[in-house]
Formats: structure tokens, sequence, C-alpha cells
């Protein structure tokens, strides 16, 4: 345990949260020619709520590695956070849609093909990647948009994200091993929350070793959070959850309570866990939120 006090994790995410959710308001109302029914699919899904943990880890990763509200990193890290949700909520449109996971419920509400077709939800999610770099080149401090466009696009591509859906498609009712469900992992779930914490770094400014630190940090973080969720899916209900419950099992998806078993999942996620916070272990009390957050990502329903 730290010897400092941490801050409220819940609360870290109402605060960060909100302030993305303003950024990217003000982002969108410069879009003064774009369809307005379009603009409106885009806020509805970025609107919808849920736990903004992404943005929230850039913006207390940023703090970690020194970065102050108010000061002149202070847009570089907000327009990263806001592109990291942008990229996050595009993925979940797009998830969501009949072709892929085929969900009607979504942060507790419709998802957005139910509500604005199909075609749209698809035109909206493109709408939401490119808008995501649009804000970085925009609004970040030129030395530094480069390097953040570089980390998302690197963790939202091929070898990141969207190669880990491709991945987890591929490995429906086939028998992976643990190493190739880490490493689907690594890429679907772990790039984005690697990403989060490496562009808080480098918004911040943050030497080599202080960089590698918060990599170290956001890998483990990111096995955590998916071995968490795969926990959940199992032990929840759709009300707790904001989304449908119980079809990993049903598609024939590899999970790791159907590798491993509940408890030994629930040892695993404890495990990154600890390592995750051993990486960032040198930055000290400016990374309390960070950790708060680090802690959440295992401990919010296990």
């Amino acid at each position: 345990m730290p010897s400092f006090e941490l801050p409220d994790a819940v609360a870290i995410l109402k605060a960060d949260g909100q302030r993305v959710v303003d950024y990217f308001r003000a982002f969108l109302a410069r879009h003064t020619s774009a369809p307005p029914r379009l603009l409106e699919s885009i806020d509805y899904s970025m609107s919808a709520g849920g736990k903004r943990l992404r943005p929230a880890m850039v913006l207390e990763t940023w703090r970690a590695c020194g970065g102050l509200d108010g000061s002149a990193s202070a847009p570089s890290a907000l327009s990263a956070a806001t592109a990291m949700e942008l990229i996050h909520t595009f993925s979940l449109v797009h998830d969501d849609l009949p072709a892929m996971d085929d969900d009607d419920l979504r942060r507790g509400r419709p998802t957005n093909h139910k509500v604005y077709g199909d075609a749209m939800a698809i035109l909206a999610g493109d709408a939401m990647t490119t808008m995501a770099f649009d804000l970085i080149a925009t609004d970040a401090e030129p030395a530094k948009s480069t390097a953040l466009i570089r980390e998302l696009a690197r963790a939202s591509g091929p070898e990141g994200m969207i190669g880990g859906q491709v991945l987890d498609m591929e490995g429906e009712k086939q028998s992976l091993t643990l190493p190739q469900l880490q490493q689907l992992h690594r890429m679907k779930t772990g790039a984005l929350l690697t990403a989060a914490c490496r562009m808080g770094a480098i918004a911040a400014g943050a030497d080599e070793i202080t960089l590698s630190a918060v990599t170290d940090c956001g890998r483990h973080l990111g096995l955590a959070f998916q071995i968490v969720d795969d926990v959940l899916d199992v032990t929840s209900s759709p009300e707790q959850m904001g989304k449908a419950t119980g079809k990993d099992h049903a598609k024939g998806k590899n999970t790791y309570p159907s590798l491993l078993g509940l408890e030994q999942s629930k040892v695993e996620a404890h495990g990154h866990l600890r390592l995750a916070l051993q990486a960032i272990n040198l930055l000290g009390e400016p990374a309390k939120g960070l950790i708060a957050l680090s802690r959440f990502v295992v401990e919010r329903e296990l």
C-alpha cells in the first residue's frame, strides 16, 4: 500500500469524464457544415455515459508525470484524452452492429444502430475515427502532436484494437492456448489502455524511463481489465453491466473463465494489478490518481 491516501476512483472518473465530454462538445460545435443527423448520431454515443476509463487514464498519467491543469501541456492532454474516447466509442458503435456482435444495448440504452440505423452507425463510427486525429492535430502542442497521433493510430489499427477484434472473431468456436488468448487481448483491449498511459506521459513531456514505466503499467492493466470483463460477463446482470451478458459463451468465444476457471481468473487479474502498480512505484504521490484507477480496473466488481 502507498504511504499517501488515494482519491476515490469513481470521483476521478466522473470529474475527468465530464472534462472530456465538455471538450468534445466544444469540438463538435466547430463542425458547422456537417449533416445534423450525423452529428446527432455521434453525440448520442459519445454522451451515453460509461466509465470513461481510457480518457481518465490519459489525464491521470499526464498528472502523474507532472502535468498541471492550466499549464501549456493541458491542451495536449485534453485533446489526447478526448481523441481516445472518440476511438473507443467508434469501436463500440461498430462492434454492436449486426455484422459483428449484434447487440441491442450499450451503456444502458439502445445501441446506435437501433436508433439511427446500420448505415448511419457505420458512418458515425467512421467520422469519430477521423475526428480523433483531427482533434489532436489541431489542439495539441505541435511538438507533441505527431507522437500522440502515432500512438493512437498504432494502438487502434491492424496491430492493435482492430487486429485484436479480427483475432477474436477468427478464434470463435476454437480452443486457444493461454498465450494465444493473452496476445488477442493485448491487441483488442490492452493496446488502447497502454496507449492511454503513453499518451498521458507524452503530453506531459515525460522522459524515457518514465515512459517505459507507464507503458509496463498499461500493458498489465490491459490484461487485467479484460480478465475482469470476462469474469463479469459470467457473474453480472445486464442491468449491472449496461449491456448484454453471457454472450461470449453462447458465441463460443475464448475467455479467461472458460480457460482458467473463475477463481484462477481473479488471481490472474490481481497478479497483473500488482505488476502494474510496481511499474509506476517510482512516480510517487503524483501518481495517486493513476494508482486509484488501476485498482478500480480490477476491484470494480470482483
